[in-house]
């Protein structure tokens, strides 16, 4: 069966599935479950309609209040919209995580932010079988890259690959800079080439050390910090990997 790591949208241009990615002990994501984006504010009608029949019933935006009023997401059919807004807003508490050893850390480890992470992943964890969820910002680069690297993280996959994962934006982007129209052809040639080449990726590389050198694993810092247990992450890697 073929799957589409890119799904092609009239307004978003980085609505991604998160799925057939494999992790370090055999498994892979699955597909058609889980869903990665940019600005849903920006859906045609078209948009609404393909999404409703892909069965996306959970909309997760992790942009500010301002981001949300000034730009409000589209919605479609029976989909449930969650506020997770990730950085600390007007009278919330923000405080940064201690982390053993690290002294420095990027703003996505933030008090405040790990409760964004924490709804998205109780989102996920009671998500009905045969249904997707789309976690997004407005670029569906920075803050949804974060969240999706943790997520796919806890599930085994691999940093080279959460790396290439969180580049391929950069690619997508590339496309609309230059006003040109991303064909299948190059979609598939992007894909491609995500998965034959080493991403550098700075930010993402300092943000997974900072994971290992303050908890050793992901897992870790979803018990410690987040409050799951060892038996929520056995369900979530159960939903979640073929």
């Amino acid at each position: 069966m073929e799957h589409e790591r890119i799904i092609k949208l009239d307004g978003p241009m980085n609505f991604r599935d998160l799925g057939g990615y494999h992790t370090t002990d055999g498994h892979s994501t699955k597909w058609n479950i889980m869903y990665r984006a940019d600005d849903l504010s920006r859906l045609s009608f078209h948009d609404r309609q393909k999404l409703s029949a892909m069965n996306v019933t959970v909309d997760c935006d992790l942009r500010s209040s301002f981001e949300q009023m000034v730009a409000p997401d589209k919605h479609w059919p029976n989909v449930k919209y969650v506020d997770a807004h990730v950085y600390a807003q007007n009278g919330e508490g923000d405080d940064r995580l201690q982390i053993p050893g690290v002294h420095s850390f990027p703003n996505m480890l933030s008090s405040h932010s790990q409760e964004a992470l924490k709804i998205v992943m109780q989102e996920l964890l009671i998500l009905p079988q045969d249904e997707a969820l789309v976690f997004h910002c407005s670029a569906g680069k920075d803050r949804t890259g974060m969240i999706a690297a943790l997520i796919l993280s806890v599930l085994g996959v691999d940093d080279e690959t959460i790396i290439k994962d969180y580049l391929l934006t950069n690619q997508l982007y590339s496309f609309a800079r230059e006003d040109q129209i991303t064909s299948n052809d190059k979609i598939t040639q992007m894909v491609a080439k995500m998965n034959v080449t080493k991403g550098d990726g700075p930010v993402m590389q300092g943000f997974l050390q900072t994971i290992h050198d303050g908890w050793g694993t992901t897992a870790q810092l979803f018990k410690q910090q987040l409050d799951f247990s060892t038996t929520d992450l056995q369900q979530f890697r159960q939903k979640f990997l073929v």
